[in-house]
């Protein structure tokens, strides 16, 4: 296809409903920060030309541009990545040129947002619309009405039981729970089914992984290092029981901004705050002052529009850089309610009640006391150290071999011959020991191991490439490759061609220099060589005694305890060994849990507008504040610059949970219909100002927001409200006419269909295969193995054991790690909120299905149950049916089933009911 071809079908595509041309997207989503006078960031989108000069866009390779660099990665625009269609669009209009005639304009919003906007009003109290039923659906009919729609006839029992049980617990429903529905006769079977699935503690589960995409809970720390989070868990296990018991939400809002506050002392409480610190964290050391406070900065801003964006619906982190330009948020609130949250850590805290912790403390300050004692007497002895050392240095060092040199430490002995030569390491500077080469000379010089046969008792295989750690790299002549043993005493052995007589060996842990701060902190220090003609009798050539060493730290004491007179040098000896001992005994004491929730600061500083967001252009300094944005609706808050920490936090909450303050109403009900119905009134469920969408029954969602309060902030009762009315419990027939109208079923003339997501999808699957753990709380399991060599390294497992058949609301999700059926059917990466969750369609997602070992495994367990629980291959499929759809097969599925089973086997049987497109849908 010729180029100029391939640019007009991207033109033709780019034209498709529903996705602007790349341009418009530009001037839409970007053109407003980056245009020829605000240039944000020094970028500018007015023009190809300015684009291209700036490095945003480079024609043809989207992957070196960092314009699309930083859309992919969801940074950009601020508050909500674009969506992935809009994505797709731009990064082929860049691979086919980006071809881009004119300047772009801004385009302009007739929807920019003042204080008048529908968000920012109190809640309406208008009556529900005349007519008959509950009054969600009178609001949903008159909406319908208006159109010349109606709402869809009921659904039937076994579709109703199937989809409330996955709404509401993830699972689906038990067969025996289906025939006992199906067979009621009571007017009130829906609300006692709805009642029972309320009270399951499934339920906590379910939503509380709803809940936990909207707050970016993660277990590791992302970034570049990404090291896991292990004690993040009790933040999970807190929303789950949370949501169990039916916590009023203004409550659990309270405890997420300031638990420690509310009930200090109280860990079921307390557990709250790991919302706080629930984002990403850079773990990465930065030297220089501004990259410091720039990461500082990236992190006050996670936990800012976390707050900001799920508690209210606003996308306040826009305004970091500059005012908001769609919403009335100026720069200045973004950074009085950046302070408020400025002594916020992300670190680990103790986790128990205030007894256990007293105790401990108490065991701990006699030990402490001690340690401080022995370390002032250490340091007493150094000083007096430092001025007879300085007289006696050379000759103390001279009565010492060198310290080992990790870029080659020479060994030399009588002339020996040697078939075999052994390099015995019983300790290292580190717990690991590596070596690059291992040279072995004869008295003409030349290297007479180059290319020998070397092996290794002790050896660690690295995952991201095995043979650069293999032993066989210590005789290749290069050093670029070596051999590392996790653990000492290690040992490595050359075996020479034919024997030949040696006078000295050199060996080397970093010959070129090139790891400093990395292996070269795993240098042999206490060694032998030994040599042998057998293999089996060894004679002793070398070692590592009598060198000073390698460690700064210990050859200075060493040094200066020498230096000393005897008595003091024996004083110094004993009290280095006591001091060792005490810290011992600190070790051994059993300490209080912890848990990742932040710890909290009293900021030392006062907070200032950072100017284009840059945090070492210092605007004007700024208090704690409340967001004027909402002052029409309740009163505001300003604290004294120097308030303290906690009453920062808790007094936010306070003002978030007032009963007038409707944006935080609005956006939880809102959230509640969006689970359930698959999208919500709102379809931004995060972003309920101008570049979000309108409600598309405002009246209804106002109404939903008045019972939330009516019901205290709990919201099972509002589950119970909407799971009874007629929208919820319509078919989800298609109907050609409505499809004509509202294709999206926007208006609920019928039940929006649609798949379950990934943790539904596997967590069912173990379910219906009788292998489901159902433990509930505590540390989670992992679908990977995890490696740490400076930075995390995540290999998807294999081979699935029964630790993997928890809940997947119990994976120790690690940020930016996709692992097979979740990653595939599109588990949010956590380093971004997912308020909304993307849906996708790939051939992945099919072959995932039916090839992956997970899937293998339990479709073998899947048959293997249908044996047990039926006498023959009749009943074996009936039941599957049951089981995995809540239905019995027809006479064609039933006939296809036994054809199937007959050829392949109920394995085969099973891994076609996990593909069928009824088992991963709800309806």
């Amino acid at each position: 296809m010729s180029r100029t071809v391939a640019v007009l079908v991207l033109l033709v595509a780019w034209g498709a409903p529903g996705v602007a041309a790349p341009e418009a997207l530009l001037a839409r989503r970007c053109l407003s920060c980056h245009n020829d006078k605000a240039r944000s960031a020094g970028l500018s989108l007015a023009t190809r030309a300015d684009a291209v000069a700036g490095g945003a866009l480079v024609p043809g390779d989207p992957a070196s541009s960092r314009l699309y660099q930083r859309i992919e990665r969801g940074e950009m625009p601020p508050g909500a990545a674009l969506p992935k269609e809009e994505r797709e669009a731009i990064r082929e209009w860049i691979a086919a040129g980006a071809p881009w005639a004119g300047a772009l304009s801004e385009q302009p919003s007739t929807k920019r947002a003042g204080r008048d906007w529908w968000s920012l009003q109190p809640l309406g109290a208008a009556p529900p619309p005349g007519g008959t039923g509950r009054a969600i659906d009178r609001y949903l009919q008159a909406a319908l009405a208006s159109k010349g729609l109606k709402m869809g006839s009921p659904a039937d029992r076994r579709t109703f039981i199937r989809r409330a049980t996955f709404d509401l617990t993830g699972l689906p429903p038990e067969p025996e729970d289906v025939a006992a529905f199906v067979s009621d006769p009571s007017p009130r079977a829906e609300e006692l089914l709805i009642d029972r699935l309320l009270a399951s503690p499934r339920y906590g589960e379910r939503w509380g992984r709803h809940w936990l995409d909207v707050v970016r809970f993660g277990e590791s720390h992302g970034y570049e290092q990404n090291h896991l989070r292990d004690r993040a868990w009790p933040f999970r296990d807190y929303v789950i029981r949370s949501l169990n018991e039916d916590k009023p939400f203004d409550q659990l809002i309270l405890e997420h901004l300031a638990g420690d506050q509310v009930a200090a002392g109280d860990p079921a409480v307390e557990a709250g705050t790991g919302f706080l610190v629930a984002g990403p964290f850079d773990t990465v050391g930065i030297a220089d002052l501004a990259g410091t406070l720039q990461k500082r900065a990236n992190a006050l801003d996670d936990i800012v529009t976390a707050t900001a964006a799920g508690f209210l619906g606003l996308t306040v982190n826009c305004a970091r850089c500059h005012d908001h330009k769609f919403d009335p948020i100026p720069q200045t609130d973004y950074y009085r309610l950046q302070s408020i949250f400025g002594g916020v850590q992300f670190a680990e805290r103790p986790w128990a009640p205030p007894a256990e912790i007293a105790r401990y403390e108490a065991a701990l300050h006699p030990l402490r006391k001690r340690e401080d004692e022995l370390a002032r007497e250490i340091a007493a002895l150094r000083d007096r150290a430092k001025p007879l050392l300085a007289e006696r240095r050379a000759g103390i060092e001279a009565s010492f071999r060198p310290p080992v040199d990790p870029k080659g430490t020479e060994e030399r002995f009588a002339p020996v011959r040697v078939r075999f030569l052994r390099m015995r390491i019983e300790s290292a500077s580190s717990p690991s020991v590596s070596l690059d080469e291992l040279e072995v000379f004869d008295a003409a010089g030349r290297n007479i191991a180059l290319g020998a046969t070397a092996s290794a008792s002790s050896t660690r295989m690295a995952d991201d490439d095995a043979s650069a750690y293999d032993a066989r790299y210590v005789t290749d002549g290069s050093f670029d490759k070596r051999w590392i043993s996790d653990t000492t005493p290690a040992s490595v052995t050359i075996e020479l061609r034919e024997a030949a007589e040696a006078v000295r060996i050199v060996w080397s842990a970093d010959r070129l220099g090139a790891f400093q701060g990395r292996f070269v902190r795993s240098v042999p220090v206490d060694y032998v060589i030994e040599a042998s003609t057998d293999g089996r009798t060894w004679r002793h050539l070398a070692d590592g005694r009598n060198r000073l060493p390698f460690n700064a730290a210990r050859r200075e004491t060493l040094l200066a305890q020498i230096a000393l007179p005897e008595a003091e040098r024996t004083r110094w000896v004993q009290a280095d060994a006591e001091l060792g001992a005490v810290r011992a005994r600190i070790g051994a004491l059993p300490k209080p849990p912890s848990a990742f929730l932040g710890t909290f600061e009293q900021p030392a500083k006062a907070a200032y507008v950072m100017q284009g967001g840059d945090p070492m252009r210092h605007g004007p300094e700024v208090a704690p504040a409340s967001l004027d944005v909402l002052a029409d609706l309740l009163p505001g808050f300003t604290l004294p610059a120097d308030a303290a920490e906690g009453e920062r936090r808790l007094l936010l909450a306070h003002w978030i949970t007032d009963r007038r303050n409707a944006l935080t109403a609005r956006v939880l009900a809102n959230r509640v219909w969006h689970y359930h119905f698959g999208r919500g009134l709102v379809g931004t469920p995060s972003d309920f100002g101008s570049s979000g969408e309108r409600p598309s029954h405002p009246e209804l969602l106002d109404y939903l927001a008045r019972r939330l309060l009516v019901y205290g902030w709990r919201l099972k009762p509002l589950h119970r409200e909407i799971m009874l009315s007629a929208a919820y419990r319509q078919s989800s027939a298609p109907d050609a006419a409505a499809l004509r109208a509202d294709s999206e079923a926007r208006l609920l003339w019928r039940f929006p269909p649609r798949r379950l997501e990934a943790e539904a999808i596997r967590d069912a699957v173990l379910a219906v295969s009788g292998k489901l753990n159902r433990e509930m709380y505590g540390p989670g399991f992992r679908l990977y193995r995890y490696t740490v060599d400076n930075v995390a390294t995540y290999y998807p497992l294999e081979q699935f054991g029964p630790e993997t058949y928890r809940r997947a609301v119990y994976h120790q999700a690690a940020r930016s790690v996709r692992v097979d059926l979740l990653g595939q059917f599109d588990c949010p990466d956590s380093s971004l909120p997912a308020p909304r969750r993307d849906v996708t369609t790939s051939p992945l997602q099919a072959l995932t299905l039916l090839n992956n070992a997970f899937l293998l495994d339990q479709a073998r367990f899947f048959g293997e149950r249908l044996e047990r629980e039926a006498p023959d291959t009749g009943g074996r499929i009936r039941r599957a049916f049951l089981l995995a759809l809540g239905r019995e097969p027809d006479r064609e599925e039933q006939a296809a089933a036994e054809r199937l089973i007959a050829g392949h086997g109920l394995a085969a049987f099973a891994r076609g009911l996990f593909n069928a497109t009824e088992f991963v849908s709800l309806r």
